[in-house]
């Protein structure tokens, strides 16, 4: 009995921690929802229909998960895909479609923001002609309600309210104290007056309208307050925005993101429309852009292969050469060595641009003294080149160091020798073996480290942010450029506005070369193994 007993207690208890997990599980769904439907009503009237799509998506994901017991292996893997979705697929997915948009310096807004921005606010708003300007003096209650106290041009003094109509008013009659030297009442009952300093720090009081529409008043300036009416109204049939002031027509041009007049005249801000292939004929078309473009990319094919090939090389020779167990103080040595790769990149990079400097730095100084020579690192395009890969391979050989070493290690000693046996010497033992076993492992690292380099825009911008400067272009371009921080000049640095459509266009050409490179190495990397078999 005792034990039936302790059964069904335990049923019990399971059944009800079963029924809070339930209850727990569809609270947390139902407030998910909840904010999820919040942002989507938000971001549907904003016009951001990519963004919708996508919370929409891992908003029903997260309930099926959630709901259905064969989903249940994923709960605990949602909230992370769900991040990932947003912090890694949307940015990608994201710059894929601003590639096909004028997405710019003045397109940086939807169609319906655009329109919201341009036909509300107080800039929006103008004196009809014919319209009433008056002086005021504004008034606070104790419940932080507004009022005004308006005064025109001929001297009539009216006390406004919000949702009140205008009422005549004289400063020492009913509720209002005694006139100061313009008119106004010094107090009015219930209400403090507010200086110029206070009213001005009163954000809310433009935006509120005392009085009765057609004929309410808003404050326009400091001094001023009048009877306003909207400029821009916005006409859904003719798609078109029509100032009442001017009596002009913007109609939508939807080819090119601008609301525009017969005249030729557009109204600002524009917004965002797809180009289709645009951005990237403008690459490909542009004379001006078009020149510049391959003298910059065969110098980042140069640059990134040189950078991996004198980076290995070293860091290779430094491995080899501490990887005999007679030298002594090796551990040491080569825990020295890896302090450039620990320190902050940007730190380094300004270092050596220090020690680079033409007139002051240690580097030139000591080459004057002992060769005579002072290279001009920052002017003249070949030694300019050549410091930029000296500094990378500063930056770099530690960690090949690093790597070569763990796989030199893993080589044998049995196949040293009987190679030794067979009487090869050390460069035929390192060329026939230790290079094609140590490529194996190492080669997969080379073609991500070319991957890097090939868009290394730190070492670039920080050393000497591309320059020198090519002659004889039509774009600002430097002899130093790569892809990468070509990019940066043409789409931010130029002068001419932020271009992100262009930008993102250029950076899907960089990938599409990246990757096209990649898959090639990776080709020759199933060849090493295929040596490494042999040896």
């Amino acid at each position: 009995m005792i034990r039936v007993g302790t059964g069904l207690k335990r049923q019990q208890v399971s059944a009800s921690l079963s029924l809070s997990e339930v209850a727990f599980r569809l609270m947390a769904l139902a407030l998910v929802d909840a904010v999820a439907i919040w942002l989507v009503i938000r971001m549907v009237t904003d016009g951001v229909w990519l963004l919708v799509t996508l919370v929409t998506i891992i908003t029903v994901g997260l309930n099926v998960v959630f709901l259905r017991e064969e989903f249940y292996p994923l709960r605990w893997m949602s909230p992370g895909l769900a991040l990932m979705i947003l912090m890694v697929v949307y940015p990608l997915v994201f710059t894929v479609y601003t590639a096909f948009t004028n997405y710019s310096d003045g397109h940086l807004l939807t169609k319906q923001q655009t329109i919201k921005r341009i036909t509300t606010g107080l800039q929006n708003m103008y004196v009809p002609e014919g319209g009433t300007a008056y002086r005021w003096v504004a008034f606070e209650a104790e419940d932080g309600t507004l009022a005004l106290w308006l005064t025109d041009a001929e001297g009539n003094h009216y006390f406004a309210r919000p949702g009140e109509p205008l009422r005549p008013a004289r400063a020492g009659e009913g509720i209002f104290g005694p006139p100061d030297e313009q008119g106004v009442p010094t107090a009015i009952e219930g209400y403090t007056r507010l200086n110029r300093i206070q009213a001005a720090a009163n954000r809310e009081l433009p935006s509120i309208q005392f009085g009765l529409p057609p004929n309410a008043v808003q404050v326009r300036t400091p001094s001023e307050a009048a009877v306003l009416r909207p400029r821009f109204v916005y006409d859904p049939q003719q798609d078109a925005i029509v100032d009442q002031k001017e009596g002009k027509i913007y109609v939508a041009d939807d080819a090119n993101g601008f609301f525009v007049s017969a005249d030729g005249e557009t109204l600002t801000p524009g917004y965002i429309v797809t180009v289709g292939w645009r951005n990237f004929s403008r690459l490909f078309n542009s004379p001006a852009i078009r020149g510049p473009v391959i003298r910059v990319f065969i110098w980042t094919v140069v640059f990134a292969a040189a950078s991996v090939v004198t980076t290995f090389a070293l860091g290779l020779f430094i491995a080899l050469l501490y990887n005999d167990p007679a030298v002594r103080g090796r551990k040491l040595i080569r825990s020295l060595l890896i302090v450039p790769y620990a320190i902050p990149a940007f730190i380094s990079i300004l270092v050596w641009r220090g020690m680079m400097n033409p007139q002051f730095g240690v580097l030139n100084r000591a080459l004057d003294t002992w060769l005579n020579i002072s290279p001009p690192w920052f002017s003249d395009p070949m030694w300019a080149r050549l410091g930029v890969i000296l500094v990378n391979l500063w930056l770099g050989f530690p960690y090949m160091m690093l790597v070569c070493s763990g796989a030199l290690q893993a080589i044998p000693d049995d196949i040293y020798e009987a190679a030794e046996i067979d009487g090869a010497g050390a460069w035929k033992k390192f060329r026939l073996i230790t290079l094609p076993l140590l490529l194996v492992s190492v080669g997969p690292l080379l073609i991500s480290s070319f991957a890097f380099n090939f868009n290394n825009f730190n070492v670039i911008y920080l050393f000497n942010q591309g320059n020198p400067p090519m002659r004889g272009t039509l774009t600002p371009v430097g002899h130093t450029d790569i892809l990468v921080t070509y990019v940066y000049r043409l789409a931010f640095a130029s002068g001419g506005g932020k271009d992100y459509g262009y930008a993102a266009a250029i950076t899907i050409i960089i990938f599409l070369i990246v990757a096209t490179i990649t898959l090639f190495n990776f080709r020759y990397t199933r060849m090493w193994e295929e040596v490494s078999e042999h040896v």
